[in-house]
């Protein structure tokens, strides 16, 4: 199963995933699912969130990073967990917030 990385940014609370380049010592962390590094194997999963975890802890730039499986659907990336689904898209009671608000697709 894909697998990406995701945390939570420090300065807003927004949740970004990381995107690394391979062979990367440094990676980026982005707003949108669609541009996180996606790990197709337990290895590579590892690498990403080791880069993560060192950024959390070096550049304290986001909290709490760690994997989360995830599908290709025809309309992008998905989280294949309920709860990562809502952390992704925002609240379930108001659509109309949340990166849900943006694109109505999941």
């Amino acid at each position: 199963m894909d697998q990406v990385v995701i945390a939570n940014r420090l300065s807003d609370g927004v949740v970004v995933f990381l995107a690394a380049a391979p062979g990367s010592a440094r990676g980026e962390w982005k707003d949108r699912l669609e541009e996180a590094t996606i790990a197709p194997d337990d290895a590579r999963a590892q690498e990403i969130l080791a880069l993560g975890l060192a950024s959390a802890h070096q550049r304290h730039e986001v909290v709490d990073p760690y994997l989360i499986e995830v599908e290709r659907t025809a309309s992008g990336l998905r989280p294949t967990r309920y709860r990562e689904l809502i952390r992704c898209l925002g609240p379930t009671v108001r659509p109309d917030l949340g990166k849900q608000a943006e694109s109505r697709e999941v």
